[in-house]
């Protein structure tokens, strides 16, 4: 059974930096597509970026140019590195997985709070 524990959130000033980090444990990380999810209070859980498993990558229009995903296919971990944070980037943040069939497993989730 695959299981994704997500480490690396916090508070953070806005103009800050922090870096997500998610580790997958009981499947074959090389076959899924990873991806980062966040959700705000009150919003739906929306995507931030993915990356296959040759590397491509996607972002939300919202964080293109300040986050980057990147992936270890040797250590089965997905990053997420977030520059220039701003308030409206307050969520929790979701490590996903989606194996060759579509099916999706997800992290509990990391808080990243952006706030003076």
């Amino acid at each position: 059974q695959v299981q994704l524990v997500e480490s690396g959130g916090g508070l953070v000033q806005p103009g800050g930096s922090l870096r997500l980090s998610c580790v997958m444990t009981g499947g074959f990380f090389s076959y899924h597509i990873m991806a980062w999810y966040r959700q705000a209070p009150g919003n739906q859980r929306d995507l931030v970026a993915a990356v296959t498993p040759g590397g491509s990558t996607d972002y939300s229009d919202s964080v293109k140019g300040r986050f980057t995903i990147s992936r270890d296919n040797h250590e089965n971990t997905v990053d997420l590195q977030m520059n220039t944070l701003k308030p409206s980037d307050t969520a929790v943040y979701y490590c996903n997985a989606r194996s060759l069939h579509g099916m999706d497993f997800w992290g509990s989730g990391t808080l990243v709070t952006v706030s003076s």
